[in-house]
């Protein structure tokens, strides 16, 4: 009855919110690491971080970096292709977690707790979807609800994959 179309619309103004919230601060990121805006390093600073801890080809990865974080983020915003921009972010958290906050744990001490939240948010949004306030309820581009989960097992596959790649390039190489 009522009490549950009522439910129903505080969980699409809840993922509006969260989507809002978190979606312009992961675009803001990856502008950041994009264009240089809002005191972000740009690209070349990106890269050259990046560079710093093994990631190659350091430019192609600071590009990657910054477009999944902003375009995942957009995405993310507008409820958009859902699950895109969950797994968009999602795969930069993964990598964030494991190549410069891991094994701390809180955010005071350069740890992961924040990238973990992250995760978590968008993972559960991936899951239920971007509500009835998204453009993917208002145009119908929902894929359809396996994706979520085949998206999800791919970019955790490609995470590992990517990482497993990166770590080896940082090897260096002994002389013959």
């Amino acid at each position: 009855g009522v009490e549950k179309g009522c439910n129903h619309m505080s969980a699409d103004y809840g993922s509006l919110i969260l989507r809002l919230a978190l979606g312009l601060l992961l675009a803001g990121h990856g502008a950041q690491k994009l264009f240089g805006w809002f005191g972000g390093p740009g690209l070349s600073g990106v890269a050259g971080w990046l560079g710093s801890m093994g990631f190659r080809p350091a430019p192609l990865w600071a590009f990657l970096a910054g477009l999944v974080e902003f375009g995942g983020g957009l995405l993310f915003i507008l409820g958009l292709f859902n699950p895109l921009g969950s797994l968009g972010i999602l795969a930069s958290m993964l990598t964030a977690i494991a190549k410069v906050h891991w094994p701390k744990l809180w955010v005071a001490s350069g740890g992961f707790e924040y990238a973990l939240l992250i995760s978590a948010v968008v993972i559960v949004l991936a899951l239920q979807g971007p509500g009835r306030f998204s453009l993917d309820a208002v145009w119908g581009t929902a894929l359809p609800g396996i994706w979520s989960w085949v998206g999800l097992i791919v970019v955790l596959l490609g995470w590992v994959i990517a990482l497993r790649i990166t770590a080896r390039a940082a090897k260096p190489v002994a002389a013959t």
